[in-house]
């Protein structure tokens, strides 16, 4: 499938960073002391070295792990450069509550844009043809993949897009209640709707999350066959779910791309029929790591496993080394790619105190 001119250009333009001139040109943006961001600006004064004094991307680990848990309070505008014209405008996203409140990021429009650039150059990667309608069985909301899927591909791709009401949180706390049964009925619920939309209307490809189209499979085996393929976004998909999701599909197209709200990756790597699955990020906005989980400073070495360490460096956003709920095997690409990826992703977190449900 040909990638759209303009998107082609946004991706290349982003392969093209070098990570060390791209690390000191975000420092600055955030640091600067007049247009920097307010959050960050006021980190400096504590932090026992001067950001801007930062020259290579390797020095980015002089920062503790971001708190992650502070964007489950803080004013999300508070982490947006003062160079963003005031009031900020717009949608704040959240993530999905799988280890308590959720986390709020401000997306700004760049951002948006070049997250909507990678994800249809990876659709574009992935087979998935223009003017086509999709059901997006995805979170809606307040969650970006909702937002960002029906954006992409209802202006960018020619696609009319079918939805479903479909909130994540909700089974998250019936599961750590073990109200087992209430989670059960809520996935029943949201499976329904998508399953409604597939037996009624003309849907050429899905979106959902590996989770749901586990209960797709077993529940609509006949619908999956005659759709033309499946993107499914999320965490954790087994070799056995790839290959169970594979045959559902009838030969149709299968991409499945991990990542969350702040780290999203693009096009998949799979070989030896789901045995290898692994993610290459939104390089240079989103870098990953797979660290010793006793150092998080020690990025293990290729092939080996440990837990994934996430690096944001969005013009207007800076998250340094996110330590994720998640473990993963280091990659590193056989095609050109600037950085590594994370390959064979599952949970790090006991699944009990942190559930993922059907997201």
């Amino acid at each position: 499938m040909t990638v759209p001119q303009d998107v082609n250009a946004v991706v290349q333009q982003c392969l093209a960073q070098d990570i060390d001139a791209w690390t000191r040109r975000i420092l600055r943006r955030h640091f600067d002391p007049d247009t920097g961001s307010p959050y960050w600006l006021r980190k400096a004064a504590e932090l026992p070295f001067n950001p801007l004094d930062i020259t290579r991307y390797e020095e980015l680990l002089a920062f503790e792990p971001f708190p992650i848990d502070e964007l489950r309070s803080i004013d999300p505008a508070e982490l947006v450069p003062m160079a963003v014209p005031r009031p900020l405008t717009g949608k704040v996203f959240e993530s999905g509550g799988t280890t308590g409140n959720p986390c709020r990021v401000y997306y700004t429009d760049t951002m948006l844009k070049v997250r909507g650039a990678w994800r249809l150059w990876a659709i574009c990667q992935g087979g998935f043809q223009p003017d086509r309608n999709w059901l997006q069985a995805m979170p809606s909301g307040p969650h970006l993949i909702g937002h960002n899927g029906w954006d992409y591909l209802m202006r960018r791709y020619g696609a009319r897009v079918y939805g479903i009401d479909f909130d994540p949180r909700w089974v998250k706390r019936q599961l750590r209640a073990g109200r087992l049964r209430e989670a059960q009925e809520y996935t029943d619920h949201v499976v329904d709707q998508a399953i409604d939309v597939l037996t009624t209307q003309p849907v050429s490809y899905l979106g959902t999350t590996p989770a749901l189209m586990k209960v797709l499979v077993r529940r609509a085996p006949d619908l999956l066959a005659k759709v033309d393929g499946v993107v499914m976004s999320g965490t954790h998909t087994t070799p056995a779910m790839w290959r169970s999701f594979k045959e559902s599909v009838d030969g149709g197209l299968v991409t499945i791309m991990y990542g969350n709200t702040f780290g999203p990756t693009t096009v998949p790597v799979v070989r030896d029929d789901g045995e290898l699955m692994a993610h290459l990020p939104n390089y240079p906005q989103i870098t990953m790591a797979v660290v010793d989980r006793q150092d998080w400073r020690r990025t293990v070495e290729v092939g080996e496993s440990g837990q994934v360490r996430l690096t944001v460096l969005q013009e207007d956003l800076l998250l340094p080394n996110v330590l994720e709920r998640d473990q993963a095997v280091r990659y590193r690409p056989d095609v050109e790619w600037p950085c590594d990826g994370v390959a064979n992703v599952r949970p790090l977190l006991d699944a009990r105190a942190a559930p993922e449900g059907i997201y």
